[in-house]
């Protein structure tokens, strides 16, 4: 992988804590980036033109860069430009069907070129995937999903092995629950494959029609995506395509919750306000004012309401949301109720969020949070990608200066998320960690 890093940006791997100092409202305009969660299949989705693809709004992230190793070991070959923001990846000679343990270990996401591989060379042998401790995210929808299509698969030694006796046969699949990994990978197989495919309980995320829309580019036959019924006809072959990365959903959010933590006022660019809904209608029956533009929303914080929450797949209310949110709702003027229906392991922030004060209890996969006036600032320790934003907003709002340590976490999922917050009036600096 060619991506031109500067100095500064090869120490940022070594930079692992985050020192903030509560200083009032945050104010002023910040721009989403492209999201983690749609450029990462598309990265994949390249592997199956024969040629070279060009991909816009690219965040350059840890998980990113992660999956550009990955595709530069299997023969393919990717470079960032100057600014960072733009992707050119070259798959014309796939030499390797096995990916490597030391990559796929470190990303979930790495097992999305599974579908791809097998589309293209009828073989794939890869490790079972890392990834944020977060709970159990088996691949058996994935498998289901190959084995409908005729894929033959094998486990041994920590190991999947997924062929196919000549080309992939179109089939029925559906999917026991709507996972985005799983309709994304299946979609990815099956428009190479011979015949007509029908993804039934499908994912109906944002970035699946992302995925969807780059495919049809490539001149992929998909119709559907965005509903729960993708039907697919499969074609001889893909040609290399252009394609501009949609805004990242869960960074905007982010950043409305950071307003309203702070009490402050944020205009947010680069945003689809649609994938929005659920946040938005949360934060607002919270008391917080948002107003909505074409491409961006302003976000005013006042008095927090206590609101309950409930996680469930797009169009709900995203678990990748439901810390953030939390540390907001530690802060309310109530008693809230936050259930998380997604991931059974993912209320790892709230020890650290009660190490601030925060008067939380959680009861399986329910957290009861009684507001409190104020969060004080504490070193704390980032778990996972989601927890480390939750964090974040906790110090933004907290008196006195929080520690964070393990950012790395983050890094994985929010590009440059202290000098975005810095550029609204947050006191946030970088060190290394203890």
């Amino acid at each position: 992988m060619r991506d031109r890093r500067t100095k500064d940006d090869k120490g940022e791997s070594n930079v692992s804590k985050l020192i903030i100092q509560g200083a009032g409202p945050l104010k002023g305009r910040v721009r989403v980036s492209g999201a983690k969660n749609s450029v990462l299949p598309i990265i994949a989705a390249s592997l199956l033109a024969d040629g070279r693809s060009v991909i816009e709004e690219v965040p350059y992230l840890n998980d990113v860069k992660i999956m550009c190793e990955l595709v530069d070991s299997l023969g393919a070959s990717t470079e960032f430009s100057d600014d960072r923001t733009r992707l050119e990846i070259s798959s014309r000679s796939l030499l390797n069907t096995t990916a490597p343990y030391e990559l796929v270990n470190r990303m979930r996401a790495s097992f999305l070129i599974a579908g791809p591989l097998l589309a293209r060379c009828g073989h794939v042998k890869i490790s079972l995937p890392g990834g944020c401790a977060i709970g159990s995210r088996p691949v058996d929808l994935h498998l289901k999903g190959f084995a409908a299509l005729g894929g033959s698969i094998t486990q041994g030694h920590g190991y999947i092995e997924i062929s196919s006796s000549g080309c992939l046969k179109g089939g029925k699949v559906y999917l026991d629950f709507p996972s985005v990994g799983a309709t994304e990978n299946t979609m990815m197989a099956a428009v190479l494959a011979e015949g007509h495919t029908i993804i039934e309980n499908a994912a109906i995320e944002p970035e699946v029609v992302d995925l969807a829309t780059y495919l049809t580019s490539m001149g992929a036959d998909i119709k559907g995506a965005g509903t729960d019924t993708i039907k697919i006809n499969g074609v001889k072959e893909l040609h290399p395509a252009n394609h501009t990365i949609i805004p990242d959903r869960i960074e905007a959010g982010t950043f409305m919750v950071a307003a309203a933590i702070t009490g402050g006022d944020i205009t947010i660019e680069n945003v689809v306000p649609d994938h929005l809904k659920p946040v938005t209608a949360k934060l607002r029956e919270a008391g917080v004012e948002i107003s909505e533009e074409l491409t961006s929303v302003r976000v005013r914080g006042n008095r927090i309401s206590p609101v309950d929450i409930k996680t469930h797949p797009y169009p709900g209310f995203p678990t990748d949301m439901q810390s953030q949110i939390t540390s907001l709702l530690s802060v309310a003027c109530g008693t809230s109720v936050v259930i998380e229906t997604i991931f059974e392991n993912r209320f790892m922030h709230v020890c650290e969020l009660k190490r601030m004060g925060a008067n939380i209890k959680v009861e399986g996969r329910s957290a009861i949070i009684e507001g409190c006036s104020r969060l004080t600032g504490a070193k704390v320790k980032a778990t996972d990608l989601r927890a480390g934003a939750a964090l974040i907003l906790a110090g933004l709002c907290a008196e006195g200066a929080t520690e964070i340590l393990d950012v790395e976490h983050v890094d994985r999922g929010y590009y440059r998320i202290d000098e975005k917050l810095k550029s609204l009036g947050a006191v946030i600096s970088r060190a290394d960690g203890d």
